[in-house]
């Protein structure tokens, strides 16, 4: 039997989604029908963005799944019936612009590029920057995203730390967890790279204290949530100097309202959520790859973990 895949995303992704999920059916070999309207009593799969037209989920009483076209669930989990499974967006095409939004920032600071950007006033200063080797780079956050970025980061030869709430290995990079194990992924941290989750677990990971905890004049990139954020005590940070400068992509209000004084701070760069964005041509493949699992009765890839929230 046929199944009924509707399209819930956004209006004006329609026309780019429609011709990739048929072209991937079609290469996969999945019997499925997609479209932006069906009878909700029909509908097996739900292609979903908290940006579309669906709130209310009740009247889909056959769903089999809703595949999220966001990296992020934390808007999405509440939304969605704790009986129907939940996937989120994990693409290779979001992966590699993250991971080179990632490093480029890292290398920024590295290699301390600003300095001769922005000017330096006819000051001759020729003094190289550290290799990658006597730099430490820490990551917070182990999932597909910080992963990525670590390995990454570890093949330009930096030091690599990376911490996440549940214990994890990865060639190249110390890793550490829990409580202790952050205090001691930030102890030499001269750079920090904010890829978590937003739950209320992570709300506020970098606050006073943990900011606290880094070497004087670190620097901050958060490409990840903007609640992992304590914004009043990174602002007082770098007031004081113990943050030298912060990177932030993400904020808890976006746009970023006019008057925030992240806009102004010297030693702030404000980019406008754009480290990196779902690919329809890769979303469209994994859509496809996790309705050819789900009819075929394999495990569904990137199932949300409700009790973790991601």
């Amino acid at each position: 039997m046929t199944a009924n895949v509707l399209f819930a995303g956004r209006p004006e992704s329609w026309p780019i989604y429609a011709p990739l999920l048929k072209a991937e059916f079609a290469r996969l070999g999945v019997d499925a029908s997609v479209h932006t309207e069906f009878a909700p009593a029909k509908v097996d799969y739900i292609v979903y963005a908290p940006s579309g037209p669906i709130s209310d989920f009740s009247p889909f009483t056959r769903l089999k799944a809703v595949l999220s076209m966001w990296a992020g669930v934390e808007k999405i989990v509440p939304a969605v019936p704790a009986a129907i499974p939940l996937t989120r967006m994990v693409d290779s095409g979001l992966e590699q612009g993250m991971t080179e939004w990632v490093a480029g920032h890292t290398l920024r600071y590295h290699l301390g590029m600003d300095a001769h950007i922005l000017g330096q006033n006819g000051h001759w200063d020729p003094k190289a920057p550290p290799l990658a080797k006597d730099r430490c780079v820490t990551v917070l956050g182990l999932g597909a995203l910080g992963t990525a970025a670590a390995k990454t980061l570890a093949a330009l030869g930096f030091q690599v730390a990376g911490w996440s709430r549940t214990r994890k290995h990865i060639d190249g990079v110390i890793c550490h967890s829990g409580g202790d194990g952050l205090k001691s992924a930030l102890a030499q941290a001269e750079i920090v790279i904010l890829l978590l989750p937003d739950t209320p677990a992570t709300e506020n990971t970098l606050n006073a204290e943990t900011l606290a905890m880094l070497p004087r004049g670190a620097r901050i990139i958060n490409p990840g949530r903007g609640p992992l954020i304590d914004d009043d005590a990174l602002l007082s940070a770098l007031n004081s100097g113990q943050i030298g400068h912060a990177t932030l992509d993400v904020f808890r209000i976006e746009p970023l309202p006019p008057g925030h004084p992240y806009w102004t701070h010297p030693n702030v760069t404000v980019t406008p959520h754009i480290a990196s964005e779902t690919r329809e041509s890769t979303a469209a493949q994994v859509i496809a790859e996790n309705i050819r699992r789900s009819e075929a009765g394999e495990p569904l890839l990137h199932l949300v973990d409700r009790s973790l929230g991601y």
